[in-house]
């Protein structure tokens, strides 16, 4: 036990390293992205997540956009827990039988203006569950979408970046 206790001690533990110092062009980015949500809604940009019958991959890069590391916040982005309160939908996998008429309360529920994005490729056609007997295809199948973010899955950064796309 000591030879393990003494070689962590040594090693350093084992994460990603800490973001550098803020970056003077990319405040000014987040500001202006913050001021344009502001101009355009009248407060920050919400966003809703909604599964409708992924993998999960997606969401765990969704819920890393949350850590401290990419931090979605400084953008003026936040997730909320009620589509009433949603300015975006973010919907992830493909529409399954069974999510269909949820998803389409979900939407309907939704104030407008409202955004619609389909994250992964299994959002865009169904991806790698496309032609099963219980999945109806992509997100557009159901619902209008404004924005698609491509990637199995898409990485935090290209989720932020279409998250962003959105108001500028």
């Amino acid at each position: 036990m000591r030879k393990i206790l003494f070689k962590s001690i040594i090693k350093g533990p084992l994460t990603e390293p800490a973001p550098g110092v803020e970056d003077a062009e990319l405040a000014a980015f987040a500001a202006e992205v913050d001021h344009k949500a502001r101009a355009r809604l009248g407060r920050s940009l919400s966003i809703r997540e909604i599964d409708a019958g992924s993998c999960n991959g997606c969401e765990l890069e969704i819920n890393a956009l949350a850590n401290a590391f990419y931090d979605l916040e400084r953008f003026g982005l936040r997730f909320v827990a009620s589509p009433r309160h949603a300015d975006v939908l973010l919907v992830t996998g493909p529409v399954t039988k069974n999510m269909s008429e949820a998803l389409l309360r979900t939407y309907q529920a939704t104030p407008a203006p409202k955004w619609v994005v389909a994250a992964g490729d299994c959002a865009l056609d169904g991806g790698l569950f496309a032609g099963s007997y219980a999945c109806l295809g992509g997100v557009s199948t159901v619902i209008p979408v404004d924005l698609h973010i491509p990637g199995c899955p898409p990485t935090p950064v290209a989720l932020l970046k279409g998250l962003i796309a959105l108001m500028t």
